[in-house]
């Protein structure tokens, strides 16, 4: 699995554009293909801002994926049972630093997108439906395709929102917890929060996809 974790990072941010308004709610279907092209045609376009100026890439996660990232959520689901250990400070300290943290994160991955292809399974009716698992392909030349489960829930305000994936088994909110879950109880939400913090603030590398 670690052999494709680029190409792998790289499926987990299309899966984080999903959302639809209060206002106009879309099938997550049609929804996340939508943002996905937008967001890697302004990636396109805007190559040479981001060669220049590689921290560019944050203003662009945080513009086009950040608004549909159940970010609050996630975090949450880190804390898990503990989540009323902490005071209502130290939480929402956490969850900023936790999107802070995705943010930093996936414009660092988003240097090694040279145009891999996704390929969306048939679109079934979300009719009544709370919790929705999307398939997904992920084809990149010259290695073996990826088939990745999305999970999405509609929300009362924010209508489909992303909050897990799931990769040969993986859910890769089952991994975060599992690791910052543990830091929290050994050494403290707060020291947990100020790591993510210093995480955030390292600078984005242009990085070279399967550099040879």
């Amino acid at each position: 699995m670690l052999k494709y974790l680029h190409t792998f990072i790289i499926a987990v941010i299309l899966s984080l554009s999903f959302q639809a308004s209060a206002n106009n709610e879309e099938n997550p279907y049609k929804l996340i293909e939508r943002v996905a092209d937008k967001t890697f045609k302004r990636i396109a376009n805007e190559q040479q801002v981001i060669k220049n100026q590689p921290e560019h890439l944050k203003k662009v996660v945080t513009e086009e994926l950040l608004p549909y990232v159940d970010y609050r959520y996630a975090a949450y689901k880190v804390l898990g049972k503990n989540f009323r250990k902490f005071t209502a400070e130290q939480r929402e300290d956490f969850v900023h630093a936790f999107r802070d943290y995705l943010v930093s994160t996936y414009a660092g991955v988003l240097t090694l997108y040279k145009n891999q292809a996704v390929i969306f399974e048939p679109e079934q009716s979300v009719d009544g439906k709370k919790i929705v698992m999307i398939t997904t392909k992920v084809i990149d030349e010259g290695k073996p395709d990826i088939k990745i489960n999305f999970k999405v829930r509609r929300t009362k305000t924010q209508g489909w929102l992303a909050y897990d994936m799931v990769a040969e088994g993986i859910s890769l909110l089952d991994s975060k917890r599992a690791e910052l879950g543990g830091l929290i109880m050994q050494q403290g939400l707060d020291s947990v929060t100020s790591l993510l913090k210093e995480k955030a603030k390292r600078p984005i590398e242009i990085k070279e996809k399967d550099a040879k």
